[in-house]
């Protein structure tokens, strides 16, 4: 899906409409690099969430899972600059659950696209429901974004945070709050 050729036009353009000469030594090489790199960025769209969460392992125990602080890194689809932070997961499995690592991976097959917070949360949320087929998830991010501290407002240190709940969570304010408790 990377198109190399068509990012090395486009930084190019980019470059010179700042006003850069793409001819002087340190940016000749320039758009090659951003190229490449946007390959890993923006690995996501290459993947499908559904392959790392469809290995399971059956369980009788169905208590909460929990897996908290997974550091991510995305893109704002508003001003294509970067916004990180940490992402909580939790889910009540049915018969079923993932290795952790899988937990980890989906939320990167996500963030490794344009990207807005709130959605991100909801496609993390939607992925385990629908590959783990659990009786809830619980998702929570925390991200600094770049928009907000390099420009605009210029807040640096300021956290986005955004929750969604599916399944059971939904209504049972229990389960919501050892969550909470769980990560921090």
């Amino acid at each position: 899906m990377i198109d190399q050729e068509k990012i090395k036009q486009a930084v190019q353009l980019l470059l010179e409409g700042i006003g850069e000469d793409i001819t002087r030594e340190g940016l000749v090489e320039t758009p090659d690099r951003i190229a490449r790199m946007y390959e890993e960025v923006y690995s996501g769209y290459e993947e499908d969430a559904g392959i790392h969460l469809g290995k399971v392992f059956h369980v009788n125990n169905n208590e909460m899972v929990v897996e908290k602080d997974i550091t991510f890194y995305s893109t704002c689809e508003h001003h294509l600059l970067p916004f990180y932070g940490k992402v909580h997961i939790a889910y009540i499995p049915d018969g079923k659950v993932a290795g952790l690592s899988k937990l980890a991976r989906t939320a990167e097959v996500y963030a490794k696209r344009l990207q807005l917070q709130e959605q991100l949360t909801g496609q993390i949320a939607d992925a385990l429901m629908e590959h783990l087929q659990p009786k809830g998830v619980m998702v929570m991010i925390e991200a600094e974004h770049m928009c907000m501290t390099m420009r605009g407002i210029k807040k640096p240190g300021s956290q986005t945070v955004t929750i969604v709940k599916r399944g059971i969570f939904q209504d049972n304010k229990d389960l919501s709050d050892t969550f909470f408790q769980m990560i921090r």
